[in-house]
């Protein structure tokens, strides 16, 4: 019996029974899943992901939502957008009713930690076109792997969390000493989600896992490769460090852990940040087909950079449907009976 997990159309799942059941009728029917890239303006994704030749006014963002419900914002990282862009990445997305952005925090906040009142202010307003049009889905605070479970680091991490609680926030730490029941606890206290990563596992990094905290109603999967050599690259080629391409095997284990944390959450976000000549966006899309059990719609340029994907995509250059629709979780158990 396959033991994975697949997607439904919403209404279309059968009963569940024991926790399962209890679970899903504390949320809404349908639990959401959204895949989709981390960011989506990358120079050697040129002739890969998007066509060398673009029509007028082509849009990257745009493009991709063709094909994805989500995309993380990674440039909020580096610097807050103007309020006008923000705006403009809204309209840009208006043609996929299911999209939703999610957002990195400013790192004067996470990695410098030298931001002020006004940064605060700066970013949110940058933010406000995103949640005014209900296309903000989660802010993410992520941490380095510096960035250890210490009191002090636990009562900064509490107080960033409290300056941006008109958000839906996700944290994402690196570091193991974090994996403790008393940072769940206060992550629940804060209503505040748990990143799950996916990352090369040297000394005391976080290891894969598939935790959720029910008080935030938001599931979160970042998987960011495995380049073990190259991950604490910090000089100007530290691209390098996302140069890896997940295989299907390595990706199935993955897919059930998304099946479990969705059967907990109102909405579940998996981005692939192994952005590397867009070896995530392939990725997404392995991961799109594991979880649906369906073929995927892909860009023509991507099959051939990666002819694998040819066994799972139907090519398709039209904007009039996006390829990810909000889908339920139901185990493979519940589709025997």
């Amino acid at each position: 019996m396959d033991e994975g997990f697949v997607l439904t159309a919403p209404g279309e799942g059968r009963k569940l029974g024991g926790e399962q059941k209890a679970n899903m009728e504390r949320k809404p029917l349908a639990a959401r899943v959204r895949v989709g890239p981390a960011g989506w303006s990358y120079p050697d994704w040129e002739g890969i992901v998007y066509p060398r030749q673009k029509p007028r006014g082509f849009h990257a963002a745009s493009y991709l939502a063709r094909f994805f419900d989500t995309i993380e914002i990674n440039s909020t990282f580096y610097s807050p957008p103007t309020a006008a862009t923000a705006a403009s990445w809204v309209r840009r997305i208006e043609h996929n009713k299911d999209f939703l952005f999610t957002a990195k925090l400013w790192q004067r906040f996470t990695h410098e930690r030298t931001a002020t009142l006004e940064d605060e202010m700066t970013f949110k307003r940058a933010l406000q076109p995103l949640a005014d049009a209900g296309r903000l889905g989660a802010l993410l605070l992520q941490f380095p792997w510096s960035f250890k479970n210490t009191r002090e680091e636990r009562d900064y991490l509490a107080g960033l969390c409290i300056r941006f609680m008109e958000y839906p926030r996700v944290v994402e730490v690196r570091h193991r000493s974090w994996n403790r029941p008393e940072t769940f606890q206060m992550l629940a206290e804060l209503g505040v989600g748990f990143s799950n990563i996916d990352q090369p596992v040297i000394g005391d990094s976080l290891a894969p896992s598939e935790y959720v905290i029910p008080e935030s109603h938001l599931g979160y999967v970042r998987l960011h490769g495995r380049n073990y050599v190259k991950w604490f690259t910090s000089n100007e080629n530290s691209s390098e460090r996302y140069n890896y391409l997940y295989s299907v095997e390595e990706l199935r284990p993955w897919a059930e852990r998304i099946g479990n944390v969705s059967a907990r959450t109102d909405v579940t976000f998996v981005i692939t940040n192994n952005h590397f000549q867009g070896k995530g966006v392939a990725n997404a899309l392995q991961l799109l087909n594991l979880l649906t059990h369906r073929r995927v719609r892909a860009p023509e340029d991507l099959l051939r950079r990666f002819p694998e994907l040819e066994k799972i995509v139907e090519v398709s250059t039209s904007a009039e449907e996006p390829l990810q629709t909000d889908l339920a979780f139901q185990s493979a158990s519940e589709r025997t009976k």
